[in-house]
C-alpha cells in the first residue's frame, strides 16, 4: 500500500450506509441481550422494523440483519437450524459375526464399540467413543471429543489394540457408522488381524452391551448434573468410568467390579 493510499484511508469519513449499520448493530446487540438470545434474525428484524416505523425510518431487510448478526457472532440459542448431512456410501460393510452372542470365555475375546452424544452449556455437544469387553463388561478404552468424526474412533481403537498380547485377536463389533465403514478403519482392523462384526441396518440391539453402558452412564452420572463446560463433562466421565471399572459391583460378575473379575481370569 502506498503512503498516499494509507493516509487517504486513515482520514476517510464513514459513509451513510456504514453509519446506519453501526446503529443497527447497536440495536441488534441491545435487543439480543434483552431477550437472552432467544430471538433469531427474523424476530430481531421484526422488532427493529417496528421501532423504525415509529421513528419514520425505512424498513431494513432481514438478510441485512442476518449478515450483521453473523458479523457479531450472534444466533438464537433455541431451534437452531439442523446441519444437513449428505449420506455417504460406506467403503465396506462387515457381516454380523457376533450375532448377539454377548458372552465371552476370556478377556479380549469379544469387544463392542460405539459413539454417543452429550450436551453441555448452551446447546454445545461432545461425543464419547468407547470399547467394552464382553467378558467382564469393562471399558477397555475411551475418548471424549468435541467432534463426531473419524479421529476419536481411531484414537479409541489404536491404544486398545496396542495392549493386546501377540495371541489375542478379538471380534470387534460396531454399528454401520461412517467411521467404522471407512477405508482407514478397515486398514487398522486388518493390520491388527481383528475380526470386524457389524450390526444389521436398524438393529440397535445387535450392539446391545455398549448401548446398555451408555444408558447406565447417563442415568447414574450425566442426567444427575448440569454441565456448563466441556471440562466439567470430561471430569465427570473420567470419574465415572474409573468408578465403573474398579468399584461398581455387578451381580452378573459374582458381586465383583469388572476389573476385579478380570483379575481373577489373569
Amino acid at each position: 500500500m502506498s503512503r498516499a493510499a494509507y493516509y487517504k484511508w486513515l482520514n476517510r469519513q464513514p459513509t451513510a450506509l456504514e453509519i446506519e449499520n453501526k446503529h443497527l448493530v447497536y440495536s441488534i446487540q441491545h435487543l439480543y441481550t434483552q431477550v437472552d438470545g432467544i430471538y433469531g434474525y427474523r424476530r430481531i428484524t421484526m422488532s427493529i422494523n417496528r421501532k423504525r416505523k415509529t421513528e419514520g425510518l425505512k424498513r431494513v431487510n432481514k438478510k441485512r440483519i442476518y449478515r450483521l448478526m453473523q458479523i457479531c457472532g450472534l444466533e438464537a440459542v433455541i431451534r437452531r437450524r439442523p446441519k444437513k448431512y449428505r449420506k455417504a456410501k460406506p467403503d465396506y460393510v462387515a457381516e454380523n459375526v457376533l450375532a448377539r452372542e454377548f458372552t465371552a470365555e476370556k478377556p479380549n475375546e469379544k469387544w463392542c464399540t460405539d459413539v454417543t452424544e452429550f450436551k453441555y452449556g448452551n446447546g454445545k455437544k461432545a461425543y464419547l467413543s468407547a470399547i467394552i469387553d464382553l467378558y467382564d463388561k469393562s471399558i477397555v478404552n475411551y475418548v471424549l471429543s468435541h467432534s463426531n468424526n473419524n479421529e476419536p474412533v481411531f484414537k479409541t481403537i489404536r491404544p486398545a489394540i496396542r495392549q493386546l498380547s501377540k495371541n489375542e485377536f478379538p471380534i470387534l463389533h460396531s454399528d454401520r457408522g461412517y467411521q467404522y465403514t471407512s477405508k482407514e478403519f478397515k486398514r487398522i482392523m486388518e493390520n491388527a488381524k481383528l475380526i470386524h462384526s457389524m450390526s444389521r441396518v436398524g438393529r440397535c440391539i445387535d450392539n446391545g452391551p455398549i448401548e446398555a453402558f451408555w444408558g447406565t452412564l447417563k442415568v447414574e452420572k450425566y442426567y444427575l448434573h448440569k454441565f456448563e463446560t466441556y471440562e466439567e463433562l470430561e471430569h465427570a466421565i473420567d470419574t465415572y468410568i474409573k468408578f465403573y471399572n474398579n468399584e461398581r459391583y455387578q451381580e452378573t460378575l459374582n458381586g465383583l467390579s469388572p476389573l476385579e473379575y478380570r483379575s481373577q481370569a489373569a
